[in-house]
């Protein structure tokens, strides 16, 4: 069975700043999200299943004292308690109040990274080849643990992270959210520049944004400004429906994963998605800061965002006529196109082939739907899902397990 990206035609969709274009536009109907590459080089049509897991719960944070070369000594770092302990800074960062576009890139620019990525990919003749991806990052621990977004490394065999001073590390994966597009990748190295975190809920619409990065996957410590344009704006990125900052600072391809910025040189967001097609200028998206550090301490601690429900299923969203004949079926809807081993719908007896009618009386007509609905659950909760197999419609009890598995 082949593999495919779940879209839904419904859904606004929103573009990821990524540069591959040609092999996507083939396939899907709406336009779609492509994974980021250098100018001229082969390219990669990258999908998968998706498995329905929840939003992640809320994380504490303790503060200490503590300061950072151009921080004042009024800010907080957050000590997490760890088998390798780690510091994240955060706090207010007052000594740059009121200060240039200039002021604040110098001294931020050393805490975003450039990322580039290899992947091995198989062609339509059974032979392998390699593609190059590129994106951004940000340094959050001063020994190296740097968050990007989770599509720009994703199904990469080979990561490299290349500072501002030019020095180049391997990195390794940590962990991935794809849920919430982040990723976690660790260097080996130390004294580096961490960014401090603002907080993304006291931001007011209009005030300075700047946004460091990699566009095009050539232009390393690129600078660009704007304002924050709205907050909390519902967008869809590749079939998941993400609460995001709006900027009209230019975000381009390659500039995924990198910072966004306050005029106190705060990180206020991780650049995640640009909206794109003629006409369009200015629309640039970001995951706000306070969701980014409770994903990423989860990912850090325990490789997964704890206490997400799982339905434990790999589905298929068919809402074209080409999809419904490729996969012999006669009904738009949501289909199970796997079902994972002792997880909570084979517990429960849920079947490949089974399509999807309704959970809990919520009509159930698309991936977003679903994913809606499972997100007002929780671990241990008993959803009933309606569904049809072989013509019949039957009622189905499943009891919501812990997602674990940071790739669903």
């Amino acid at each position: 069975m082949e593999d495919f990206n779940i879209s839904n035609p419904n859904d606004q969709v929103i573009e990821e700043s990524e540069s591959q274009t040609e092999l996507n536009q083939e396939i899907q109907h709406e336009p779609v999200h492509q994974r980021e590459k250098k100018p001229g080089k082969l390219k990669k049509f990258l999908t998968g299943f998706l498995t329905m897991i929840l939003i992640p719960s809320a994380v504490g944070f303790s503060a200490g004292a503590g300061g950072y070369f151009w921080m004042d000594q009024h800010n907080e770092k957050v000590i997490l308690q760890t088998s390798q302990p780690y510091t994240i800074q955060t706090g207010s960062n007052t000594d740059l109040v009121g200060t240039t576009v200039s002021t604040v890139a110098s001294a931020v620019s050393d805490s975003v990274v450039e990322i580039t990525t290899e992947s091995v990919a198989t062609s339509t003749f059974f032979s392998n080849y390699v593609t190059t991806g590129a994106g951004s990052g940000v340094i959050f621990t001063n020994d190296g643990y740097i968050v990007t977004n989770n599509h720009v490394i994703e199904n990469s065999n080979a990561i490299k992270v290349t500072l501002r001073s030019g020095e180049s590390y391997d990195a390794v994966l940590i962990a991935t959210d794809s849920k919430t597009d982040l990723a976690v990748i660790k260097i080996e190295a130390s004294d580096l520049h961490p960014v401090v975190l603002g907080d993304s809920d006291a931001l007011i619409v209009g005030e300075d944004a700047i946004a460091i990065g990699n566009p095009l996957g050539e232009l390393g410590g690129t600078v660009t400004n704007g304002i924050i344009s709205a907050l909390d704006r519902e967008v869809t990125v590749e079939g998941q429906k993400m609460n995001l900052l709006q900027t009209n600072a230019a975000i381009n391809p390659g500039n995924s994963g990198g910072g966004l910025f306050n005029a106190k040189g705060e990180l206020i967001g991780i650049v995640s998605a640009k909206s794109s097609g003629t006409d369009i200028e200015g629309l640039g998206f970001a995951i706000p800061v306070n969701d980014v550090k409770e994903v990423v301490v989860q990912l850090i601690e325990h490789g997964y965002v704890s206490g997400r429900p799982a339905l434990g299923v790999s589905v298929i969203n068919i809402n074209s006529l080409q999809y419904a004949m490729q996969y012999g079926v006669t009904q738009y809807g949501v289909y199970i196109a796997e079902v994972l081993e002792d997880s909570a719908a084979e517990k429960a007896g849920l079947q490949a082939g089974d399509m999807f009618i309704a959970m809990d009386d919520v009509i159930i007509e698309s991936y977003n739907d679903l994913s809606s609905a499972l997100d007002s659950h929780s671990v241990g909760d008993v959803v009933t899902f309606q569904m049809k197999r072989n013509g019949r419609i039957i009622e189905v009890k499943v009891t919501l397990q812990e997602n674990t598995n940071p790739n669903q």
